[in-house]
């Protein structure tokens, strides 16, 4: 195996250290804090409507999903604190996803949470549901939707409607391409919500339960003066039987979940490419437990990100590039369960020396259509005069070139701080990597609050002295303060979740599972480098 000749990293973490107990301590705290959002999450619309859901004798949305995957199949789930603390919304925006296995393929899949607002979508779910479809598109899985909604949250129309119009749009557009959707409707699936089985390839109804129509009873009478009931005007049966809207009718919902599994199994949706030819893979050679004390608790405090690739791949093996030059991005090749990975990953500020060396193994890894994953900790760019002399701007700008125009698959871990433009160069959100995990040390904001404070007081003493006017102090200390403050709050990993900016709060030691998951995803669709960037200013 290919793996076999890197070198194996040698480890200099000293789990006895006094440094080691407090990032441990320290990372153990924040992951309770996140554990307490999820269990949020994973209760729904709380007891009362959760025991009202269970007596009219439904399956929750996390037990349908369950049954739907394969036996010990994983399921990673995407946005799981969308929504969390956001005024209007709850924690998990009324939606449960992710990626899992069905019949032997890899899906996405979401699931309407009815104990929440009957299932009706809010803004977030719409965000979150666009993401979750996102993942389908890039990756090229078929996507299964368990359906049981009371469409839109009107009073929030406004900030639905029109993005929630991309959402139909887009589910055409991946049946164009091939990448087909399956729905099974469990219950109410009421205006847009019924739009989703109209425009689905596959779909399959509950008999007596899955309720499908563009205006209820109530609505078609005052609308045209009709008299109507639920099961004649929108029922499962009229439409497997009439309408011809469903492919299937299902006598309960364990009958739909088997002909969901059985329409995906007919689907044989295969990988594109030949998977890497792994044979038994190598565990690392160190324990992923050492990873809590490893990643610091204060990230103002560096660490060496050597010691977490030496507990995330293949038998800790690595094959470093340009070792002796920009020292602060460590770059080289890996596997992690058998796949080949091109791992970049902070070790300090970004310079030119390591923008460059960046940019040149990212034009490396897709001459060979080798996956990237980037590894990110750091506070930015270095700023300064000898800095901006030296072309900072130009060979910042040549590894944001590089991972915009890269191929390759590429996977973002946030195993620190993501400030600034670093943000950016080490491929975040914007830059569209098929996925985006964070540790629950991460911090990510233009820059710290310290520092974000620090230059206004300095912009507001320089404006003073222009005006030939005297600085309130006490007045700038407050001002001071208040920004520090909000932009702490906002920089925060659970803050970034809620809104999506990540795809979830992962345990540091679950990284290497996450990341083999991940990159078996990114293999359902072609993976292929290119060799054709833009400009690079010299």
């Amino acid at each position: 195996m290919t793996t076999q000749r890197y070198p194996v990293l040698r480890t200099k973490v000293d789990p006895r250290s006094e440094a080691f107990a407090a990032n441990r301590k320290g990372n153990l705290a924040m992951l309770s804090k996140v554990d307490k959002a999820l269990e949020q999450a994973r209760a729904g619309g709380g007891e009362k409507y959760v025991a009202r859901h269970i007596e009219r004798g439904r399956l929750l949305p996390r037990q349908r999903i369950e049954m739907l995957l394969d036996r010990d199949s994983h399921f990673v789930e995407i946005g799981a604190l969308a929504g969390h603390d956001i005024k209007g919304e709850t924690t998990g925006a009324g939606l449960v996803g992710g990626i899992g296995v069905i019949s032997g393929t890899e899906c996405v899949i979401t699931a309407s949470e009815a104990t929440v607002k009957g299932g009706a979508v809010t803004p977030m779910g719409v965000n979150k549901s666009g993401r979750l479809m996102e993942i389908a598109e890039q990756n090229h899985m078929v996507g299964v939707s368990l359906i049981e909604s009371a469409g839109a949250d009107l009073p929030n129309q406004d900030k639905i409607f029109v993005r929630g119009g991309e959402g139909f749009r887009d589910l055409t557009r991946r049946s164009k391409a091939r990448i087909p959707t399956v729905c099974l409707v469990f219950g109410s699936s009421t205006a847009g919500g019924a739009y989703l089985p109209g425009m689905s390839d596959y779909v399959v109804m509950v008999k007596e339960q899955a309720q499908v129509y563009l205006a209820g009873p109530p609505l078609v009478k005052m609308a045209t003066g009709e008299e109507t009931d639920h099961e004649e005007l929108g029922g499962a049966a009229m439409h497997s039987t009439i309408s011809g809207v469903s492919d299937y009718l299902a006598e309960n919902e364990v009958d739909a979940i088997r002909l969901g599994r059985e329409i995906v199994a007919h689907l044989e949706s295969g990988k594109p490419n030949a998977m890497p030819a792994t044979g038994p893979v190598e565990a690392p050679r160190y324990s992923a437990e050492d990873l809590l004390g490893i990643a610091s608790a204060d990230i103002r405090v560096g660490f060496d990100q050597r010691e977490v690739i030496a507990r995330i791949v293949d038998g800790s093996r690595f094959s470093e590039f340009k070792p002796l030059y920009g020292k602060t991005l460590v770059c080289g090749w890996a596997h992690v369960h058998g796949f080949p990975v091109g791992i970049l990953a902070n070790n300090g500020t970004l310079f030119s020396d390591s923008a460059n060396k960046g940019a040149q193994f990212i034009q490396l890894c897709n001459q060979r259509s080798i996956p990237l994953v980037f590894l990110q900790n750091t506070t930015g760019f270095m700023v300064g005069k000898q800095y901006e002399q030296e072309g900072i701007i130009k060979n910042g700008a040549k590894l944001i070139n590089a991972v915009s125009n890269s191929t390759v698959p590429a996977i973002t871990i946030m195993t620190g701080a993501s400030y600034g433009a670093g943000n950016y160069a080490m491929c975040g959100r914007a830059y569209a990597p098929r996925f985006v995990f964070t540790w629950p040390n991460h911090r990510i904001a233009v820059m710290g609050g310290k520092q974000l404070a620090g230059v206004l007081d300095i912009i507001q003493r320089d404006a003073a002295e222009k005006k030939g006017e005297a600085v309130d102090e006490k007045k700038l200390a407050v001002m001071k303060m208040m920004i520090e403050g909000q932009v702490n709050d906002q920089s925060s990993p659970l803050y970034a979740s809620a809104r999506l900016w990540d795809d979830g709060i992962i345990d540091p030691r679950d990284t290497r599972t996450v990341l083999a998951i991940s990159l078996s995803a990114a293999y359902c669709a072609p993976v292929a480098g290119t060799m054709e960037f833009g400009v690079f200013r010299h």
